[in-house]
């Protein structure tokens, strides 16, 4: 019996990962009928632009479920343009992200995606590409000499220096920086010998961009916006939600962008305000969308009904949270079933209150004087004093603040994170 329930939650535990849903065997078992009006939007961009290189901002909180959104909204696409879906973190180190780079990258995963669906590019076109990759990563010419002939080879070493090699960044920097335009150029004609083969559209749609540093993101797009728009075929870029309360970089990209700015939201549980009310009870299609999503990863033996209803209140209506909150519970489970095997163990209220807790305390570490404040204003004004305040834009990257949209803009305070002001004394404990 042990070892059955030991399985049972093992496969919770599995079903429970914080990854997006990439793969097409995961997103026929755990997706739900979430997202499609963003993906309405995202199509009448792409679709109905003027021209045939218009470039989309993406954003949303971290965790509201875009990267899962993007891989079916790139499935949708498949048939009507050569997509090419990749995550920045997956290609360069994140830490060293430039506008340089990941132009680079769109040239390499524009090269990798045609290898991998054997598109006929003339041969000695190909090899072109690939000895000019090579030079710029100073790949030896006895590597590019073997490899050519198998450009998705040659093309995989590249992407692991480029990932892996600060150096070899740093010389694409040095090299481009100043010349832009002769990368772009290379990217434009690698677009164009694939459109020229398949006869669809290029679209590229760059994941993961929203979780850079906020300091980073304002490297990348306060000067270098114009080099990213320049590439002749349609793009999708994610950028963190705190950017679009820069007052310098929302207009700059509104403008660069046509304003083609999608927004997606995290499911809004409660209208504004009615949180606060005793005995206040969420919006029953948003509850049951939630509730879904875990009944298609844990099974209802493993999880009290009322109980799953509370992690979704915990959740604040992130996607990643209620994830992160279920996988919490599982690991709790799982320890007790290896201490008390004889025992039976579900996920019920005191399992949560303990992966609660365990949440709370990583919310706390960080927290500063200062932190507290915005967020007390926030929760008792549902809008901090300065929503363009830096300490601010950190909470709401860092999900200690949730925005949600009815016909304006207002915020809420995480509810694990409410806890914490409740403790301080800071907002009423009832």
């Amino acid at each position: 019996m042990a070892d059955e329930l030991l399985k049972a939650f093992q496969e919770a535990y599995r079903n429970l990962e914080l990854l997006p849903l990439i793969g097409q065997n995961d997103l026929e078992r755990f997706r739900v009928d979430y997202g499609n009006d963003v993906i309405e939007e995202l199509e009448q961009l792409v679709e109905d632009s003027p021209n045939r290189d218009g470039k989309i901002i993406f954003t949303g909180h971290r965790g509201c479920g875009k990267s899962t959104l993007l891989a079916e909204f790139s499935r949708r696409f498949d048939d009507r343009y050569f997509v090419v879906l990749f995550s920045i973190a997956d290609t360069i180190e994140m830490s060293d992200v430039n506008h340089t780079n990941i132009l680079f990258a769109i040239a390499v995963n524009l090269m990798t995606e045609a290898e991998k669906q054997q598109i006929k590019i003339p041969k000695s076109t190909r090899d072109e590409f690939y000895k000019w990759f090579a030079t710029r990563t100073k790949t030896e010419t006895e590597t590019v000499g073997a490899e050519v002939s198998s450009g998705l080879n040659l093309l995989k070493i590249i992407s692991s220096k480029l990932k892996v090699d600060a150096t070899v960044r740093h010389e694409i920097k040095q090299e481009f920086e100043r010349r832009i335009s002769d990368l772009v150029a290379q990217i434009n004609i690698i677009a164009a010998s694939i459109q020229a083969v398949i006869k669809k559209d290029v679209l590229v749609i760059i994941d993961d961009l929203d979780k850079l540093e906020l300091s980073r993101v304002n490297d990348i797009y306060r000067d270098n916006i114009k080099a990213l728009c320049l590439p002749g075929f349609r793009i999708i870029y994610t950028i963190p939600i705190a950017v679009l309360r820069d007052k310098f970089l929302r207009p700059l990209l509104e403008t660069e962008t046509n304003d083609q700015v999608v927004v997606m939201s995290v499911v809004k549980l409660f209208e504004k305000g009615k949180s606060r009310q005793i005995d206040a009870q969420p919006r029953p299609e948003a509850q049951e969308v939630l509730c879904e999503i875990l009944k298609k990863r844990i099974s209802d033996q493993l999880l009290e009904h009322q109980t799953a209803e509370k992690i979704v209140l915990s959740s604040g209506g992130v996607l990643r949270e209620l994830i992160r909150i279920a996988n919490e519970c599982c690991r709790i489970c799982l320890r007790l079933i290896r201490r008390k095997p004889d025992q039976p163990v579900v996920i019920e209220d005191e399992i949560l209150d303990l992966a609660v807790n365990g949440i709370r305390n990583d919310f706390a570490v960080p927290l500063g004087k200062v932190d507290y404040e915005i967020l007390r204003k926030t929760y008792e004004s549902f809008m901090p004093d300065d929503p363009k305040q830096a300490e601010f834009l950190d909470l709401l990257h860092g999900l200690y603040v949730l925005e949600y949209r009815n016909r304006q803009n207002w915020y809420d305070v995480h509810p694990i994170v409410v806890d914490l002001l409740k403790e301080q004394g800071l907002v009423n404990g009832t």
